[in-house]
């Protein structure tokens, strides 16, 4: 049981992570960009504190816990805030800003893939991690008393989590962050930006909801395609 609890642990830390360097990177890119009003705000740092809502980072990820049964858990961390008027290049400076959060959460997977791929442990064992790595109780059963298949079973996680936000942002609906790219690649009137981002959340849920099944399957595909290289 103990075991199971500090995996769950493990798997909550590790989303927490993920969704701050995702925000942090969006920092970053805007600072590189000409625009300090994430930096002013303090908001490029690790920190979890500056990064936490009280919904989105605390509440939403316990109520899918204990929905799925300590199986699944989705969060997000306080959106960073910049200036897009503050941007050099205006044009594609907000994409470039949107794609950062993304593109480092691929990149995280992709170390963490090549990590992954060369532990030395036999292939049938890796897909058995890879098939019940968030069933607590098989999976401490899999990987008790051995470090290398701990470590794999963490980089699992990892490059679950990393993929998982890196695609699902880059669904173009506001406020995700592929919208931004949108905007970039086929311009459009501020009032029609303000009134796409105003109810995006809505059109967001709506596309959840009745696009499911191809959006999961979409994800799973992406998921596979990083963790088929570590086998």
């Amino acid at each position: 049981m103990l075991n199971e609890i500090v995996l769950i642990v493990f798997y909550i830390i590790i989303l927490l992570y993920s969704v701050i360097i995702h925000e942090v990177a969006h920092g970053v890119a805007a600072l590189w960009l000409g625009d300090t009003t994430a930096k002013y705000a303090g908001r490029i740092t690790a920190n979890p504190f500056k990064h936490i809502d009280p919904w989105l980072t605390i509440g939403m990820p316990i109520m899918m816990l204990l929905l799925t049964g300590f199986r699944f858990a989705f969060g997000s961390a306080k959106p960073v805030p910049y200036n897009p008027y503050n941007l050099r290049d205006q044009k594609w400076g907000p994409a470039l800003v949107g794609l950062a959060g993304p593109a480092t959460n691929i990149s995280i997977a992709l170390i963490a893939t090549a990590f992954a791929r060369f532990i030395s442990i036999p292939s049938g064992l890796k897909r058995d991690i890879i098939i019940n790595f968030n069933d607590w109780g098989r999976i401490s059963e899999v990987i008790s008393g051995s470090f290398q298949t701990i470590f794999f079973e963490l980089l699992v996680i990892i490059i679950f989590w990393n993929v998982l936000l890196a695609f699902f942002n880059l669904i173009p609906i506001p406020p995700l962050d592929g919208s931004k790219l949108l905007f970039s690649l086929f311009p459009m009137k501020i009032e029609m930006m303000a009134m796409l981002e105003q109810f995006g959340f809505v059109i967001l849920l709506f596309f959840i909801i009745f696009f499911s099944g191809p959006l999961g399957a979409f994800l799973n595909f992406m998921l596979s395609l990083f963790l088929g290289i570590t086998v």
